[in-house]
């Protein structure tokens, strides 16, 4: 059976291309071949089940926001800017949006399944839940794609079958098989944006959530959230920090009060011994830091928990300050690729057309998405570079 286009892969950046063609183009046949009975899994889980979908930001702060691939996005990115994936979801698929911290860009509704649903409901493209194969290319031009036995024909065929991360949603890595079968050079995958495990042992602060901490290393310095793991930290803030590690051991450091200096912070802890003066040093710390951090902070100060408050020594008390400012880790790795958010790497952006995500060896091969080496810091960018990549294609292909 022939088809206009041939789309490989059920994601933000399939599903968006075969939206956008159901939408201005249905006279075109498409096929969607996804791996998965049910598309867009991994985007029915990001932004913890609510779908950070953009950030409401302008191409510069994208592109600064972008750790791989900046120049290879810039065509794109202004040719489908945050602005026009907000007025896609609103205006052309019915999904209201809002705008939070960082600019961070959510359904109203906080559900990732309203995103999921419109898409879905937009795709009017025939869908096979099969896994590819192999592509069919002859005399340097596509012709279709192989599924075990079956075969499907098309002059167009687009790869967006995603990373390696989120494996268990379908991201299986098949992408670069096919594109390598194409003459494609495959930037080793990595994992970016990613837990990080700590030589500290943290499993008795499993679960225990930081907000409006500083982590800092090396040259990157953020205020935000962290989270303690069982082999671990997580959280925005270690996710973001995993993308500037080169190499382990590497120390961390958290402040857990940056609103406050040193000299503000030992005055708060004056006040607060002054108001608990007969208490054990292990038994004062209460208003100060969540119950969970309490016994690894008196751990590490070397004060003795059963010491009253009021026969601290000012230099016990320095201590104290100095490891609430300076919390240190030392993150000896990162967590499996499986756990990343997105991977680092992809079908090198070299050999790929960036106005039109053309393949430069094939003829009728595209690329959209995290398929590609490409990769962003969190906050609605790296769906920002799938809806860009698949609109630049919908463009190439005369869709839009």
């Amino acid at each position: 059976m022939n088809y206009h286009t041939i789309i490989i892969g059920g994601g933000a950046a399939g599903m968006t291309l075969a939206a956008l063609m159901s939408v201005n183009a249905p006279e075109n046949r498409v096929l969607l071949i996804s791996g998965t009975a049910t598309p867009l899994r991994k985007l029915g889980i990001t932004g913890k089940g609510r779908c950070n979908l953009t950030n409401n930001c302008d191409t510069d702060t994208v592109l600064k926001n972008i750790f791989s691939g900046a120049n290879f996005m810039r065509s794109a990115l202004t040719r489908f800017t945050p602005g026009d994936t907000m007025a896609f979801f609103e205006d052309e698929l019915g999904v209201p949006l809002k705008t939070e911290r960082g600019g961070r860009v959510f359904p109203q509704s906080d559900k990732a399944a309203d995103v999921v649903q419109a898409l879905g409901d937009a795709c009017k493209a025939d869908t096979v839940a099969q896994r590819a194969t192999a592509l069919i290319i002859d005399d340097g031009a596509i012709k279709g794609v192989k599924c075990g036995n079956h075969a499907y024909y098309a002059a167009n065929v687009v790869i967006a079958t995603g990373g390696v991360s989120y494996s268990a949603t379908g991201s299986t890595g098949d992408g670069y098989k096919l594109a390598e079968q194409a003459g494609h050079r495959i930037i080793p995958p990595k994992p970016a944006l990613v837990p990080l495990d700590t030589a500290e042992d943290c499993s008795e602060l499993a679960g225990l959530s930081l907000r409006n901490v500083r982590l800092t290393h090396d040259k990157y310095s953020e205020q935000g959230e962290a989270l303690f793991t069982h082999t671990g930290v997580s959280g925005p803030l270690v996710l973001t920090a995993s993308c500037y590690i080169r190499e382990f051991p590497a120390k961390l450091f958290i402040d857990l009060k940056p609103a406050l200096d040193e000299k503000t912070l030992d005055a708060r802890i004056l006040r607060d011994f002054g108001q608990n003066k007969n208490r054990r040093f292990k038994n004062a710390l209460g208003d100060l830091l969540p119950e969970k951090l309490i016994p690894v902070i008196v751990q590490r100060s070397g004060i003795s928990p059963e010491k009253q408050v009021n026969a601290i020594s000012r230099e016990e008390r320095g201590r104290l300050v100095a490891l609430l400012k300076t919390f240190e880790l030392t993150a000896v790795k990162t967590r499996p690729i499986e756990e990343a958010v997105i991977t680092d790497g992809g079908v090198c952006v070299k050999e790929v057309n960036p106005r039109t995500m053309e393949s430069k060896l094939v003829h009728g091969l595209y690329f959209a998405g995290e398929v590609l080496d490409i990769a962003a810091f969190t906050g609605g960018f790296n769906l920002q570079l799938a809806f860009s990549t698949a609109y630049a294609v919908a463009i190439a292909l005369g869709q839009v």
